[in-house]
């Protein structure tokens, strides 16, 4: 065999990544270490995500993330992160139509009008009274 046909033979050169990957996925015990570890580290992403849908903090980037840590091993997970780049996509083409624009922008300022003449409503009757200005000591005691 000559030398262009021992490298046309050969397969293609990979990286050090793949190569751990597949030294990994020869060993079953290491296999089933490696894919519980991805699937703890990728859940607690993917439910870290998930309460932060509901307190402050980027919600849909830890969802995101938590699917494509999973979707390295598991199936279900790649179909769900496909699922949910495609609902994101659909989201942005509608957030750019035109018509949709104007009228969150005109329900937006209606908001902030009704939110200021509340604001002003409740100073004019009430005044501004700071908790810290007791004006009766004697009471809290």
């Amino acid at each position: 065999m000559t030398i262009k046909q021992e490298k046309e033979a050969r397969p293609p050169a990979r990286g050090r990544h793949h190569r751990f990957r597949e030294r990994i996925r020869r060993n079953a015990l290491l296999y089933t270490a490696w894919r519980a570890g991805v699937f703890t580290i990728g859940s607690a992403v993917l439910i870290g995500g998930l309460i932060m849908m509901v307190t402050p903090g980027p919600g849909l980037v830890g969802i995101v993330v938590g699917l494509a840590i999973l979707s390295t091993e598991f199936a279900w997970a790649q179909r769900a992160l496909h699922r949910a780049k495609a609902a994101a996509d659909r989201a942005k083409e509608q957030a750019f139509d035109p018509r949709r624009r104007r009228r969150n922008l005109i329900l937006g300022t209606v908001t902030t009008i009704l939110v200021a003449a509340a604001a002003t409503a409740y100073l004019a009757i009430y005044g501004l009274k700071v908790p810290w200005h007791i004006e009766d000591p004697a009471f809290w005691t």
